[in-house]
């Protein structure tokens, strides 16, 4: 007998939920950059903000398509983790490939269809908190050595045998491999294949294994791993809250916390209020390096602006692992955290007006 493939249910749903729709969204692509509109994707699916995650939708798919799908990867298991295990089997079931996509009804439909599953998800960010603190908290700067050394027999079976969730989390990245560039953990040379087989010896649901598995495959990215991981513990509560999230200024067609710092724009922007008076720019020139500082406000920004979610569970987990990433892995201390913080809010208005500038610059350039 052959044994049935645990995505097959998730394709089989997708279609059908693509037959019987009546309406398919019209297409409304923003005058931004790919970069742009990948970030105003993401971000609005986090805000649950449909209308705007549909319309940098289209302007990815007119400008980059293969940007589009690999990004819808990265938020499904970014954003929306263990939050909705269904939209997460969606996801990967419409990465199978263009030649999927195009005998169920095309691109856009299908993707219009899974951006409102992302929108309307239950939300977590665990596994991104996870891997944010494995990548900067100070007290696992003696792991991060020791495992980038250690040979992958041995990163196995400490992730077999490790009580401590970091530590677990830690020796799977690197046995995924960090030899890559851009990692920001110390180069190591992994085994992807143990993965997976480490998490099915850990005991990873079959249904869970096989959806991180293929949107490891699909994305390339630690993050599937880590959902996986944290399924173990998952221990989500069943209300979901809103974060609080700021006053919106719309830049033409486009929202200004679109321009973070890994556009273009937004980092400009950043740049020029750190030669503000601008609260955020004094506490940065006294405890950060100048080097860091555009990087510093940009993480803080992501912690105040871009990384809130609507419809977030959270969970005893979950809970902790946000706290960390809000106030530990800023490279500052937690009461300086929570000053820059503050500050960034205070400062989003200028921030804004900033952004504007830069933009208007940019069309008459």
């Amino acid at each position: 007998m052959t044994e049935l493939d645990p995505l097959d249910r998730f394709r089989t749903d997708l279609v059908r939920r693509l037959a019987a729709r009546d309406h398919v969204p019209e297409r409304h692509p923003m005058t931004v950059s790919p970069w742009v509109a990948m970030s105003a994707l993401q971000k609005a699916v986090r805000r649950g903000r449909r209308d705007l995650a549909l319309n940098a939708a289209a302007t990815l798919l007119r400008d980059a398509p293969d940007r589009l799908w690999r990004r819808l990867g990265g938020i499904a298991f970014e954003d929306v983790g263990l939050g909705s295990l269904r939209t997460l089997g969606m996801t990967v079931a419409a990465l199978r490939g263009k030649r999927f996509r195009r005998a169920v009804g095309g691109d856009w439909p299908v993707a219009s269809l899974l951006i409102s599953d992302l929108c309307c998800a239950r939300k977590s960010r665990a596994s991104d908190d996870l891997l944010m603190s494995l990548e900067t908290l100070p007290h696992l700067e003696p792991q991060r050595r020791e495992f980038a050394a250690m040979p992958n027999s041995r990163l196995r079976l400490l992730a077999l045998t490790t009580d401590n969730l970091h530590h677990r989390a830690l020796a799977l990245v690197y046995l995924l491999g960090t030899d890559r560039p851009g990692h920001a953990l110390p180069a190591h040379r992994g085994e992807p294949g143990l993965v997976f087989d480490l998490l099915d010896e850990l005991g990873v649901a079959p249904t869970t294994l096989a959806i991180c598995r293929e949107g490891h495959k699909k994305t390339g990215e630690a993050l599937p791993p880590l959902v996986a991981l944290l399924a173990l513990e998952n221990g989500l509560r069943a209300e979901t809250t809103n974060d609080p999230f700021p006053p919106e200024t719309l830049i033409g067609d486009c929202p200004g916390w679109a321009l973070d710092m890994f556009t273009r724009e937004g980092k400009a922007a950043l740049t020029r209020l750190l030669s503000t008076h601008a609260g955020i720019a004094g506490m940065a020139s006294s405890l950060i390096p100048k080097p860091q500082r555009v990087r510093f406000l940009g993480q803080v920004l992501f912690r105040v602006e871009g990384g809130v979610l609507a419809n977030r569970v959270g969970g005893d987990l979950a809970d902790r692992l946000h706290a960390q990433l809000m106030f530990d892995t800023l490279g500052v201390e937690p009461h300086h955290a929570v000053q820059a913080l503050d500050l960034m809010r205070g400062d989003l208005p200028l921030l804004n007006r900033i952004r504007k500038t830069i933009m208007k610059e940019a069309d008459h350039a």
